[in-house]
């Protein structure tokens, strides 16, 4: 632990070969975060002097620091409100006054942690904020903790996460930023968007007196669905220079987050700011009496020298490093799932037995019976679901022989199921007390004929574990497809607390109870879905196995999502549709197909009614997807062609793993230009004479050939709707 027993200028410094992180608290004890570029790193890097440690030492004198840089935490409070008025959260009076006390650093591991200690002489309220980063990588985490340490109550209308400024970058100028994000709606998962962040935020007039802005670029999630709008995270690329900023909210509730320019004491500063739910936005507030504490939700940000892609390599090593470990991030099975463009919620024996005797046939590994298990015939099982009992008339000598004819095809069994859902006809509704559910003003919050648990009640929990336990339990389950189809806004008010904080308590609650099922069940696996990707987010997937990334039924839509998933979800853990259906052609099988290819491949389609050779098609892309599967989980993304739009006729999607890269390269309808319709080139160097490029999948309708005056990739796909697998630079998967 280490003070400042003198108000001077003083500096924390905290760096690896990745990321150097200064903290310089000022002669007024504010301290100010800076991230040095990555560019000084590699200087040091190869220096023969060690790493400095995190100690105090005498600050630079040339006043770099003095007002450039914000505070470490942006505080709204109640009574206080901000220094300018406006939006921003990052000119808060009482963010403002937080007075260095402490800070401590300790390596653990993998990784390293800075925490500094702060204090508002004025209301005696304490922040704690913590660093942590993955060593070596370029990714640090970020949350805030709140004590009151005065004698009168506070309330607390926001916390941010992270309060970072300088987004242009060492030298950068903030003409060159552009801003990403991405929308996301139920079929139309991760649509990536840009705007320059001078077309977003106006440089305003220096020739008038008070030409300064009150403006920023914000989103903001509200309900339950972390992604039900925008998926939660967001980019900062500088295109002159390559400084990049991409970063990631990891909660699976609501959230905000906003880029703008604060003003400071001093010269003006672009900056990020990062928070999870907010009073304004969220209805989240919490009234802290005299010794009592709460916690902001973490966020990660990644930063790179050399744009969005070495950012994205970053992010996904983070990834890979937050989650609960699990034997499926390395295996990466094959799984067969009913529902989509098949069973549609509608399983019967009769149905299934066809489909799991031709999913083992062609290579899957799992069999997950989707929605409908629990319902009578012809039943609208909606609005009554809740107690999770599988029908009897449904399955002809009950759901459990369905079980054993899947594990006797040597595949593993898996169920959906809605947990936190109760229908309002469903005996559960009754049976529950009404604190078991989001409740306001006393009344439970209906969404779509449901009810919601709230898993901070034991009761709601005790009926859940009942539940799993006799699914993995007795009935032998090994994977399990929890869905959540209701977003719930703004929270419930259960405990005499805020919406947006009861709200968040449930969000937590849920994960530490999925926890609590893979302790007692490490074997089992959970794939996190949401109407397709409405909750996508890493609090999710740093407890789940997989994510679905849509439920996206045209697989001419599809490669859209499937391509841009990678930004959001680690591969390995993405989990995409291949729906093929025997009226297809063989061109539109393998362009489905290939569309899973570098992620987790859920299989679907009537595919009990294929011709052999449609059959032969669908094992021959299982039998190279478990040849490359091994590569997928350690690869990181790119993409040759940019990130994809919606409409794109040629999109391409690639993975570099230390063994060998892979390229997937769709081409979905006619190029308007109809002399080069048919070829793509890919910016992609290819000098490697051992190791020409080939196509993997499918064995024929794709060529590929080095472009010879540039070295890259030359891609033909004479007929649309296709598709292709492509290895480059990369011996054969078989030798």
């Amino acid at each position: 632990m280490n003070s400042l027993d003198a108000m001077r200028e003083s500096e924390v410094a905290w760096r690896d070969s990745a990321l150097d992180v200064r903290v310089v608290i000022g002669q007024d004890g504010i301290a100010r975060l800076r991230l040095v570029p990555l560019e000084a790193n590699r200087a040091a890097a190869h220096s023969s002097s060690p790493a400095p440690v995190a100690e105090l030492s005498p600050g630079s004198r040339d006043g770099e620091y003095d007002s450039a840089g914000l505070p470490l935490v942006d505080l709204m409070v109640s009574g206080w409100g901000r220094d300018w008025a406006g939006r921003r959260y990052s000119e808060s009076a009482v963010g403002g006054r937080m007075r260095y006390v402490a800070h401590e650093s300790d390596e653990q591991g993998l990784w390293s942690l800075l925490a500094f200690t702060l204090e508002d002489p004025l209301t005696g309220l304490v922040a704690t904020v913590r660093y942590r980063r993955l060593n070596d990588v370029g990714v640090i985490r970020g949350s805030v903790s709140l004590a009151n340490a005065g004698d009168e109550p506070l309330t607390i209308e926001s916390i941010s996460s992270l309060l970072l400024g300088d987004v242009a970058g060492p030298g950068g100028d903030l003409r060159d930023v552009e801003i990403l994000w991405a929308e996301n709606d139920w079929q139309a998962e991760s649509r990536w968007q840009s705007r320059r962040f001078r077309d977003a935020l106006p440089q305003l007039s220096t020739r008038v007196e008070d030409g300064r802005s009150r403006g920023r670029f914000a989103l903001t999630s509200m309900g339950s669905w972390s992604s039900g709008t925008y998926l939660p995270m967001g980019a900062a690329v500088n295109r002159r220079t390559g400084h990049t900023l991409l970063w990631q909210i990891e909660h699976n509730g609501a959230w905000h987050w906003q880029l703008g320019e604060h003003l400071g004491h001093g010269p003006t500063l672009s900056y990020l700011s990062m928070l999870g739910p907010t009073d304004v936005d969220h209805h989240w507030r919490v009234r802290l009496a005299p010794g009592e504490s709460c916690e902001s939700v973490p966020v990660a940000l990644a930063v790179a020298a050399d744009g969005l892609e070495s950012a994205a390599a970053k992010l996904t090593r983070y990834r890979r490093a937050i989650r609960r470990d699990h034997e499926d991030h390395r295996a990466l099975p094959v799984v067969f799932n009913d529902y989509l463009n098949t069973v549609k919620a509608d399983p019967t024996t009769e149905r299934l037995l066809p489909l799991i005797a031709a999913a083992a046939a062609v290579g899957a590994e799992y069999f997950c019976i989707d929605a409908g298990w629990y319902a009578e015939p012809g039943e609208d099982w909606w609005d009554a679901v809740g107690e999770w009992i599988p029908s009897e008339a449904r399955f002809t000598r009950g759901l459990r022989a369905v079980i054993e004819q899947i594990r006797a095809e040597g595949m593993v069994p898996g169920l959906w199921i809605e947990p936190e859902a109760v229908g309002v006809r469903s005996p559960v509704a009754d049976r529950l007390p009404a604190e078991a559910f989001l409740m306001r003003d006393g009344q439970r919050v209906v969404e779509q004929a449901r009810y919601h648990l709230d898993l901070r009640h034991p009761a709601a929990r005790e009926h859940l574990d009942r539940v799993i336990d006799f699914l993995v339990g007795e009935l032998g389950l090994g994977y399990m497809k929890m869905d959540y189809n209701i977003n719930v806004a703004p929270g419930t008010d259960v405990g005499q607390v805020a919406a947006g904080v009861g709200l968040l308590g449930h969000n937590r609650a849920l994960l530490a109870w999925i926890d609590a099922v893979l302790d007692r069940h490490p074997g089992l696996t959970l794939e996190a879905c949401s109407s397709g990707a409405m909750r996508c987010d890493y609090a999710t997937l740093a407890h789940f196995q997989l994510q679905s990334t849509s439920d996206q039924e045209d697989p001419l839509s599809y490669p859209p999502i499937a391509a841009a998933a990678a930004l959001a979800i680690a591969p390995e853990q993405a989990g995409i549709w291949a729906s093929v259906q025997p009226d297809m052609s063989d061109d539109l099988i393998a362009f489905t197909l290939c569309s899973a290819l570098l992620g987790r491949i859920h299989l679907s389609g009537n595919i009990d009614a294929m011709t052999s050779s449609q059959l032969a098609l669908v094992a021959e892309a299982l039998s190279m997807y478990k040849q490359i599967r091994h590569d997928i989980a350690e690869a990181v993304p790119f993409w040759p062609l940019g990130l994809p739009k919606w409409k794109d006729s040629w999109i391409a999607a690639g993975l570099r793993s230390p063994r060998r890269t892979y390229v997937i390269v769709w081409r979905r309808h006619e190029a308007p230009d109809a002399r080069s319709q048919a070829t793509v080139l890919l910016p992609l160097p290819c000098h490697d004479a051992d190791a020409p490029p080939r196509v993997l999948y499918p064995s024929d309708g794709a060529h590929v050939e080095v472009d010879a005056v540039n070295g890259e990739l030359l891609v033909s796909l004479p007929r649309s709707p296709s598709a292709c697998l492509i290895a480059v630079g990369a011996a054969r998967p078989d030798e």
